[in-house]
């Protein structure tokens, strides 16, 4: 359900980039989103096309660009990718680790018709 208020958030910040650009519409919504988030593209897409009725992004499109996890091993440095579940390091068996990409959730880009 915080689908709901995520996209409501994404509504709000492309309908007040749009104005402020001077925009009469809303085309294209561009979205990033970790492997580690709980997003579902497909509940914000259901969202989105109830809350941006009678909106400037009415009948825009939503392009989701999911990102891999990618874990560092803080003790070996070796850098690899998150399969399926979490596991310690494969190189040194090191739980201290840290993600460097896959947490991500950001609105890279819209695009407007003037």
């Amino acid at each position: 359900m915080h689908e709901l208020s995520i996209t409501q958030n994404i509504l709000e910040i492309a309908t007040k980039q749009a104005e402020l650009a001077g925009a009469t519409k809303v085309t294209n919504v561009y979205l990033v989103i970790g492997q580690l988030s709980s997003i579902i593209d497909d509940s914000v897409q259901f969202y989105w096309d109830i809350i941006s009725k009678d909106s400037i992004a009415e009948n825009s499109k939503l392009h989701f660009h999911r990102v891999e996890a990618e874990i560092e091993c803080l003790e070996c440095d070796h850098h690899y990718k998150l399969e399926n579940e979490l596991i310690p390091c494969p190189e040194c068996g090191s739980i201290n680790i840290k993600f460097i990409t896959g947490d991500e959730f950001y609105m890279e880009s819209i695009e407007i018709i003037n």
